[in-house]
């Protein structure tokens, strides 16, 4: 007879669950914890946008969209796009997904094959490697912590082979804020483009950019409109993580093997969910320079804080997380987050679920009201100073 771990899948039984959500499940039901772990605004959505939802609620309109999304959103879109020199047509070159995550799900699916590698820059978002191996492809992990936490070109042609079929792009970066800089995308997308390689680069956090720095998108480079698939959503910049709408931009070809994936598993995301982004491209973009300019501040304070406390960090160019170097306690990432949250009620990330390069560090999310966070370093300086003795 079979055992119950027989009958499920072999590929799902052996994908190890988030370390983000481990982190995060020990906090959940307990007020004597400060979580800087869940990467998460911690500002409501922009109040004209759940106004405009509310508006097409009352009207009744609380059916599927079309597979593609609602074509008023893929044109907000379009036109946002532009904004970065990046020219896609909202009717077959832009899908509306179920957050960004989907979008990232989705792609791979459609582009990868068994046996195929794709090269994912790490340390990176959790879900990556995991969606790949799903694919039955293999990850080729390019560690970045010797280059400032960026790729560079000359590492990813190292590791191109017959099989590479994809790159595995973020910036601004999860979980180290980096961007990759202008001059160093223009080079790997001439790799990109000499091994004509799929580049999925995820944006997510393109509006959250700091000190006077611009984002820059690999997709608006000369020649990368064949090679690009440009990962986005509203979850970070708008404050809206439980609306659940993101979206991805790709050539047409690409765009119409994931629709059909999309179709099956997803339909559509959320119609009220769909309005309220449209509304938020249109005419949210004050309230998300107040979120940006709030989480500058708070990225500053906490910089200082962990220098002052001894424990190094680069400064984050973008996104809303410090990568905090603690090998200097003896401990590494997952023994002081473990230790941390049981002497001092205080929740971070280990390092090392973002994979290569992340086993000494901490990640912690400045996307916490400030009072929060200064209880928080308070309670971590304790920690370290207690370790050292």
């Amino acid at each position: 007879m079979n055992t119950r771990r027989d009958r499920l899948s072999r590929k799902v039984v052996e994908t190890p669950p988030s370390g983000i959500r481990k982190f995060f499940d020990l906090v959940i039901g307990r007020d004597d914890v400060i979580s800087l772990g869940v990467g998460e605004p911690d500002f409501p959505t922009p109040w004209l946008m759940r106004e405009e939802a509310f508006y097409h609620l009352e009207k009744g309109r609380t059916s599927y969209t079309s597979n593609w999304g609602l074509l008023e959103l893929r044109t907000e879109i379009a036109r946002y796009l532009e904004r970065y020199g990046m020219y896609y047509n909202p009717q077959n070159e832009i899908l509306v997904t179920i957050g960004g995550s989907e979008a990232v799900d989705a792609v791979l699916k459609a582009i990868l094959n068994p046996t195929d590698e794709i090269i994912v820059a790490e340390p990176c978002y959790v879900s990556y490697q995991p969606l790949a191996a799903l694919c039955d492809a293999t990850v080729v992990h390019l560690d970045t912590s010797a280059t400032d936490f960026y790729p560079t070109a000359a590492a990813i042609e190292r590791l191109v082979t017959p099989k590479t079929k994809a790159l595995m792009l973020c910036s601004p970066n999860n979980p180290t804020g980096r961007m990759i800089p202008a001059a160093e995308l223009e080079k790997i997308a001439a790799v990109v483009q000499a091994h004509e390689l799929w580049c999925v680069s995820d944006e997510i956090y393109s509006e959250l950019v700091y000190d006077s720095k611009k984002h820059v998108s690999i997709g608006s480079l000369p020649g990368m409109k064949d090679y690009a698939v440009i990962i986005n959503g509203f979850s970070k910049a708008f404050a809206m993580t439980g609306w659940r709408v993101g979206y991805f931009a790709a050539p047409a070809e690409l765009t119409a093997e994931v629709c059909k994936l999309h179709q099956y598993a997803a339909i559509c995301a959320p119609i009220m969910s769909q309005y309220a982004a449209a509304e938020g491209l249109r005419h949210g973009w004050a309230e998300v320079e107040k979120m940006r300019v709030s989480y500058q501040q708070r990225r500053n304070f906490m910089k200082k804080a962990f220098d002052d406390i001894g424990l190094p960090c680069t400064t984050p160019d973008g996104a809303f997380y410090l990568f905090v170097d603690v090998s200097g306690t003896g401990l590494s990432g997952e023994a002081f987050a473990t230790q941390l949250i049981e002497q001092q009620h205080v929740a971070v990330v280990p390092g090392a679920c973002f994979g290569s390069g992340g086993e000494k560090f901490i990640r912690c999310c400045y996307a916490t009201d400030i009072n929060k966070i200064k209880e928080a370093l308070v309670r971590i300086a304790l920690f370290v100073r207690n370790v050292k003795r």
